[in-house]
This record gives structure tokens, C-alpha cells and sequence, in this order.
């Protein structure tokens, strides 16, 4: 659903701007998602009988190729019954040949200029996946635990025992994992703790492998979290392991790459971690170790892709020094030179950039980018685009015994390019597609890759091109269900989106997530959406069968039209540029659901509700040719409207209405003018009328057969003059007689400054009537009540808006008028 969501809005706003007569370019393609793929690939030949260790590195990428021309374009198939409508030709994959290589020769340049070393440091390691992480693909959680407390004996003389923190020769030490203890090397106190001030420089032994550790001092410690005694453990926590290059302390790594205890270990060897903690545990408790445990929740690392607890581990990685890179991609933002659309991104993409960490660029696998350096038998590193290349560079390589570096680079080194390289703007600079593409106007994307693929995108812009990607970034909400859960296979709450678009079509599909997408915020996604889209298409098809039926009843000259026609289209006609206006506004600002919601109304009640019943003709008579012609002409720009957010249905609406020169997705905006606000009012007023004449007949049991004489006392005739043929066929009034005096023995409407009385011959039961006046004038004076209570309030005064002073001026004094109306009808009525 969230490539439901991010999909159907790039479409949206590509086809809204070729219909604007842009040059409109959206690129397809995708990226070769190493981690999750070799996954894929690995769990595929498992079920072979084949293990990827049985495999040369040719063999396994021949399956990986196998694999993705399978399975890669399924996403892309997704986009086409989705209704996408993007450059097909211009696909795009990230380990395509020409891509491949700029992502390679990237790597050599800013390797060349400093920016990429090689350093052994502690990173984040996927057990799963067998492979380093960076920072911003682990996802912390709140997570349920253990705390252990154990004791460590001290290196101390048994007279000694009883001036030790357990009475009894130990220290107590509180610990979550206690399956790293063998990985202990030092245990570190704060210096002004007085509890421990006696055991500085003393040593302790690790429980079960008996090794003696040294007690160490260390501000760094917090004397009331726990004991206020710290295991320190260098391998496996990265604060351990800066207190330990702070200590000169050994670093020993008790687990396997698969996230099983190694043999430093010592015990338990080639268990898996967590089976080792509780058998860990239980030995402990055996031996006296363990003192007591307590429910604990802390945050703890997750792989972003495979969801497995990640380890901290002190490793020889690849990486990029991110300080060195990153003040042109801060500063864009910052002076919005790039504007993020919710604003409320501006911050969090400053706190991470004020705070960048080097990139760990490195990955222990097999399928993406091989990273393009070369060691010797000593060790020396060279990096060079191939090893041809390097032989030319460095003729004396050629003697030497070289070996490719056997990781891959992370997928977020290539996409980083995409806004580049998708143009061949670096492996072809300069060319025309570049030049004139580049850069481009808007990228739609997720807040939760912000900093993967956002940050990183605009750095490599202002590096490669020295300037920015793209001018605007407009941030999805994520797709939650109803209960607020956010959509997950695992939970079982996203749906099949292809079953879907089978079942409802993609307009609908479309239509359902649009309809509950507020800007940049998350949406709370329903089927029922969906069940609506569908109730508007066939609203949108029964309003083409009604046209249709009037097409072989045209006038055949085109003689002036009635007035009310003439009115009705009139009016139709400045409905339609008023909303053009304001969808034009609604666009520019992303508020996407807003300007569906704002078609939706405009199609479902000022077309088919108002308009079309205004100039509907009467049984067998004519429509006129003119009207007929108007009708189709605004059906066809409805259409134009809704066709971003609904392609099918538009588009064959559009061909159903006429015989057409071209198709409507590349058809042009009309240009439009200013909105009649006179005539929209008179519109306004119209709707009230027949709504409240209608309201009142039915109160009043009158049959819609039944014909009534409608008189109108107002002050203003000539409004009515224009409208008055619209209202007696809406309401079916027989007459519509204008009138300066009460109308006795007839039902009263009030509507804004006016009085309506209905006369029909069937006994009026008055008493009805006064009571609903009655309530009508309670109401309005309550209303009065709190628009005079606000305009006393000295502060609102002061502070408010003159134009929003006005409004409430203006509500008081037609609440004003309104009452008085009312208040002569009930006495009418006596």
C-alpha cells in the first residue's frame, strides 16, 4: 500500500503537468536491493538442495541474474495496472552496464580525493544477512528483557569478603546479556562513587571462564543506573569498545558471523546467542552467580531488512567520511534551494546532517557493485576502476599476486546517483538529456528514508554536478489501518494490491488512498475507500447514459436559450473556473486528498446533482443544441480534472462523450478566468431555495406530484427574475408569484433575508410549522449569542485579523436579519 500510495501521487502530478503542456519525464526503474535479494536468491537455492558456500561467485550471480529477470519487473508490472504512466523506454536498473560502471568509477574518484578509507571500527551487523549495516538501516525498537545481576568475585583476600559490595568476595554487575560475558575484559566504576572507591586498581573474575579483569575508573559510567558497575565487553557494544581504546583493553569477539558464540567463547560453542542466554543464565544460577533478575525495556537494534537483532562488532569495513561531503546538501535545504513539503522535515533532516556519522559502505555479499580494490600478499591496498586500469596506472602491479576485495557496495551507493546516472549524466556527461532534465523538479518519497536515499541523493548532486537533484520533496504519509497499525506482511494487514485492482479496479484502488491522504501525514487506510471510488465511478457513468439519451433529442438551430439554461450553464461555467483556482493552489501545495476531495464534490454535486437536473429536459421534450453542446464541453473538462487521479474511467468517458481528435492524457488544460462571484452566489441561493422548499414539502407530506404556487417576498426581485423557471421545475411550483405581504394559510420557509410561502390546496397543519420556525429562531439566537460574545472580547478584537473581524460582523448582522424574518413569520402564523 505504501507503493500504492507513493505511486499513484508521482502520477497524479506528471500527468496534472503534461497536462499543463510540460515536458513531462518520469523515469521507471528500480535498484538491485542487495540485502534483501541475495536473501531471496540464498533461500531459493536452499530449497534446491544448494548451498551458496558450494558456489564459485560466477555461479551464484548467473542465479542472481535468474532471479531478478524473473522476479525484478514485478514491481514495474505493479506500475501498469496501477495505471502509471511513466517513459517506459528509460528504464532504469542500478547494476545496468553504463550504471554499473559510474557507481564503480564514483568510488575510485572520491576514494582519489580522500573521502573513502578503509578502517577497522564497530559497526552494525545483520546475523541473517551476514552482513554490515549502516546506522540508518537499524530500526530501534522498544523491546521486553532481562536484567541479570551477577556477581564477579573479587581478586581479594577471604578476610576481605565482607567490605565488598556483596558481603560476600563479589561485585555486582546488572547486565541484559549475559551470553557476552566471556567477552568481558575489564569491569569500570565512576570515580567519585564512594562504594567502589576501595576496589580501584583491584582485579575480578569473569563467572563460568574464570578470567581475571581488571576494575577500571571512568567518568563515563552513571552511578544510579543499575549497580553503578559496568561489564565492559569491547566487541560487542560500541561504547565498550571506546572505553576500551581508552583503556588499552583486549577486545575479545565471542560470536560467529551467523550469531553464534565463537570459540573465544569458550563454552557453549556454536550455540546460537540467544539459546546461549538462557542456558548461560541457567548455569549461572546454578553456580551462585546469578543473584536475581527484573523485567526490563530498553531499545534495541533491528536489520531494517531482515529484522534480526543486530550485533555491534568491531570490523575492517569501507567507508565514506561524510563531514567531507555533506555542507552543500545541508545549507540547500536549510536556504530552500530544495524545499521539503511538510515543511516539518526541514528539522529532522538538520539534526541528522548537523550530526552526520561516517557511511559504512561495505557489505559482505555477493550481489551489487564489487567493491574496486585489489590487495597484494602484504596487504597494500589498490583501488582503480578495473585491473586493467590499474595495470596501466601502476605498471609494477602487473608482477604482483592480486585479489579482488570480495564485498559488494552498499545499494545506497548507487542509488545515490539515480537523479544522475538514470540521464547517463556520469557515464555520458553532458549530454542532451542530462543538460536539459537535470535538475529535476520533484522527488515523491518516504520520511522513513529521508537520510538513506534523500540526503545522500542531494550530496552526490552538489558533488557531480554542482547543484541540486531536485528543486522540490514531497513526503508521504505512512499507510496505517484502521486500528493505526502500520501495514506489515507480518501482521497480515496490507492487502494483495494486484487482488485488488482485480477486484475493484485501479481507478477505485486509487481513489480509496487518495481519499484518506492528508499531506505528509500518515492515513489511516480503509477498504470502504475503495467501495466509494467505486460508487463514483458509476455515478460518473450513469451521468455519460443521461447526456447520452439527449444527444438524438437536440434542437437543430441554435436559438437563444431559456433563461434558466442560460443561467444554469452560466453558472456551471464559473463553478468550474472557481475550482480550477483553487485546485491550481491545492497542486502547488501537495494537498493532493484535498484536491480529489474538492473534484469529487464538483463532479458529484454541482454536475450530476444541481446541474444536470437544471437543464434536464422534460419528458420527450428537445434539449437545446447549445446547451447540449456546453454540457459536453463542461463534462469533458470534469473529466480533463479527475483524469491524475483516475486514467480509466476518465479516459473512456472522454471518448464516449464525442468523436475525439487525440486521447485525453495528453490533451491541454483550458485556460480559464476569473470566477463571477454574483452569479456563484445566485447559484448558492438557488441550491438553498430548493433545498428548503423541498425539506418543507416533505415535512409538510405534500406528494412530489402534488403542485404547489410558490410566492417569494424579497426586497431584491431581480435575483429571483433570473432563477425563478429553475425553482418551479425543482419544486414543482405551478406558479412563482412575487409578493410584498404575508400569504395566509400556507407553509413559511425562511431562507437567508427572505420568505417563501408555499400554497397548496391541502390543509396546513400550522402548528408544525411554528414549532420548526421556533427552533430555527433558538438556534440563531444562540448563534447570535456567541458571534456578539466574540466581538465583545476586547482581546479577539485587538488581536484578530481585520478581514476575519469582518466575517464575524457579517454573521452577526445577517443572524440579525435572518431573526426578524422569523420572527414575522411565527406571528404570521398566530
Amino acid at each position: 500500500m505504501g507503493h500504492c500510495l507513493n505511486n499513484t501521487i508521482q502520477d497524479i502530478l506528471i500527468r496534472n503537468a503534461r497536462m499543463q503542456g510540460k515536458n513531462a519525464c518520469w523515469v521507471p526503474g528500480t535498484d538491485h536491493a542487495s540485502i534483501a535479494t541475495e536473501a531471496k536468491v540464498v533461500h531459493m537455492l536452499r530449497d534446491k538442495g544448494i548451498a551458496k558456500s558450494s558456489l564459485s561467485r560466477e555461479d551464484f550471480l548467473k542465479h542472481a541474474w535468474e532471479w531478478k529477470e524473473k522476479y525484478g519487473g514485478i514491481i514495474l508490472q505493479q506500475l501498469k495496472k496501477l495505471g502509471c504512466s511513466l517513459d517506459w523506454e528509460r528504464t532504469s536498473f542500478t547494476m545496468d552496464a553504463d550504471y554499473y560502471q559510474s557507481v564503480i568509477s564514483v568510488f575510485v574518484d572520491l576514494y582519489n580525493k580522500g573521502y573513502i578509507y578503509r578502517g577497522k571500527r564497530m559497526i552494525n551487523w545483520d546475523v541473517k544477512a551476514k552482513t554490515a549495516l549502516s546506522d540508518e538501516e537499524v530500526i530501534r525498537k522498544q523491546t521486553n528483557q532481562k536484567l541479570y545481576y551477577l556477581r564477579y568475585m573479587l581478586d581479594i583476600p577471604e578476610n576481605e569478603y565482607t567490605n565488598t559490595p556483596s558481603g560476600d568476595g563479589g561485585i555486582i554487575i546488572a547486565t541484559v546479556r549475559p551470553e557476552t560475558i566471556m567477552g568481558d575484559t575489564a569491569i569500570c566504576v565512576h570515580p567519585d562513587d564512594e562504594r567502589y572507591k576501595h576496589l580501584h586498581g583491584k582485579f575480578a573474575f569473569v563467572p563460568l571462564i574464570n578470567r581475571r579483569i581488571p576494575i577500571i575508573t571512568d567518568e563515563y559510567v552513571t552511578m544510579d543506573f543499575g549497580t553503578g558497575a559496568l561489564k565492559v565487553t569491547p566487541a560487542h557494544d560500541i561504547n565498550d569498545y571506546q572505553l576500551g581504546q581508552k583503556h588499552k583493553l583486549e577486545v575479545v569477539d565471542t560470536l560467529n558471523d551467523d550469531g553464534t558464540l565463537s570459540a573465544e567463547a569458550q563454552i557453549y560453542i556454536g550455540e546460537d546467542r540467544f539459546a546461549a542466554r538462557k542456558k548461560i543464565a541457567q548455569e549461572l544460577e546454578e553456580k551462585g552467580f546469578l543473584l536475581k533478575t527484573e523485567e526490563y525495556t530498553s531499545e534495541v537494534g533491528y536489520s531494517e531488512r531482515t529484522d534480526a537483532v543486530v550485533e555491534p562488532r568491531l570490523s575492517l569495513q569501507w567507508w565514506v567520511d561524510m563531514k567531507k561531503i555533506s555542507g552543500p546538501a545541508l545549507d540547500a535545504v536549510m536556504n530552500d534551494d530544495v524545499s521539503f513539503y511538510p515543511a516539518k522535515f526541514k528539522n529532522l533532516y538538520r539534526h541528522w546532517m548537523e550530526g552526520i556519522k561516517d557511511w559504512c559502505i561495505s557489505r559482505q555479499l555477493w550481489w551489487g557493485h564489487r567493491i574496486p580494490a585489489w590487495y597484494d600478499e602484504n596487504g597494500n591496498v589498490y583501488v582503480a576502476k578495473s585491473l586493467e586500469d590499474l595495470h596501466t596506472q601502476k605498471s609494477e602491479t602487473k608482477t604482483l599476486s592480486l585479489k579482488q576485495d570480495e564485498d559488494c557496495l552498499d545499494t545506497w551507493f548507487s542509488s545515490w546517483l539515480w537523479p544522475i546516472e538514470v540521464f547517463k549524466g556520469y557515464s555520458n556527461r553532458n549530454n542532451a538529456d542530462i543538460n536539459y532534465y537535470y535538475p529535476t523538479n520533484t522527488l515523491v518519497t518516504a520520511p522513513e528514508i529521508i537520510f538513506f536515499w534523500v540526503a545522500r541523493m542531494i550530496m552526490a548532486g552538489y558533488e557531480y554536478k554542482g547543484q541540486k537533484p531536485f528543486n522540490e520533496v514531497y513526503f508521504t504519509g505512512i499507510v496505517r489501518d484502521k486500528q493505526g497499525r502500520k501495514m506489515s506482511k507480518q501482521l497480515g494487514n496490507s492487502p494483495d494490491l494486484l487482488e485488488m485492482i482485480d477486484k475493484d479496479g485501479a481507478d477505485a484502488v486509487r481513489f480509496g488512498i487518495m481519499i484518506s491522504s492528508p499531506a505528509g501525514n500518515d492515513l489511516m487506510w480503509d477498504p470502504a475507500g475503495n467501495e466509494q471510488g467505486r460508487f463514483f465511478i458509476n455515478k460518473i457513468w450513469n451521468a455519460l447514459k443521461l447526456v447520452k439519451m439527449w444527444e438524438g433529442r437536440q434542437t437543430t438551430d441554435n436559438s437563444p436559450q431559456p433563461t434558466e439554461n442560460n443561467f444554469a450553464t452560466l453558472w456551471f461555467e464559473n463553478r468550474l473556473n472557481e475550482v480550477k483556482a483553487e485546485l491550481t493552489v491545492q497542486f502547488k501545495e501537495f494537498r493532493l486528498s484535498e484536491a480529489l476531495k474538492t473534484i469529487y464534490s464538483l463532479i458529484w454535486d454541482d454536475f450530476c446533482s444541481w446541474y444536470l437536473e437544471w437543464v434536464k429536459p422534460g419528458f420527450e421534450q428537445q434539449v437545446e443544441k447549445s446547451v447540449y453542446e456546453k454540457t459536453v464541453g463542461f463534462f469533458e473538462e470534469l473529466m480533463q480534472l479527475l483524469h491524475p487521479f483516475m486514467p480509466f474511467i476518465t479516459e473512456e468517458v472522454y471518448h464516449q462523450l464525442k468523436e475525439q481528435q487525440g486521447d485525453l492524457t495528453i490533451s491541454q488544460y483550458k485556460p480559464f478566468a476569473g470566477a463571477d462571484k454574483a452569479i456563484l452566489a445566485n447559484g448558492t441561493l438557488l441550491k438553498e431555495v430548493i433545498s428548503s422548499v423541498r425539506d418543507a414539502r416533505n415535512k409538510n407530506q405534500l406528494k412530489p406530484k402534488d403542485t404547489v404556487k410558490l410566492h417569494i417576498q424579497s426586497e431584491d426581485e431581480s435575483v429571483y427574475r433570473l432563477i425563478e423557471s429553475i425553482i418551479a421545475k425543482q419544486v414543482n411550483a405551478e406558479a412563482v408569484l412575487f409578493t410584498q405581504s404575508t400569504i395566509t394559510n400556507a407553509i413559511t420557509v425562511v431562507v437567508q433575508k427572505d420568505k417563501f410561502f408555499i400554497e397548496t390546496t391541502s390543509v396546513m397543519d400550522t402548528t408544525a410549522q411554528k414549532e420548526q420556525l421556533q427552533k430555527d429562531l433558538d438556534y440563531l439566537k444562540g448563534f447570535l449569542v456567541s458571534v456578539e460574545k466574540k466581538l465583545g472580547n476586547e482581546r479577539f478584537v485587538q488581536n484578530a485579523k481585520p478581514e476575519v473581524i469582518e466575517i464575524e460582523r457579517k454573521k452577526k448582522a445577517d443572524a440579525e436579519a435572518k431573526i426578524k424574518v422569523i420572527e414575522e413569520s411565527i406571528t404570521g402564523l398566530s
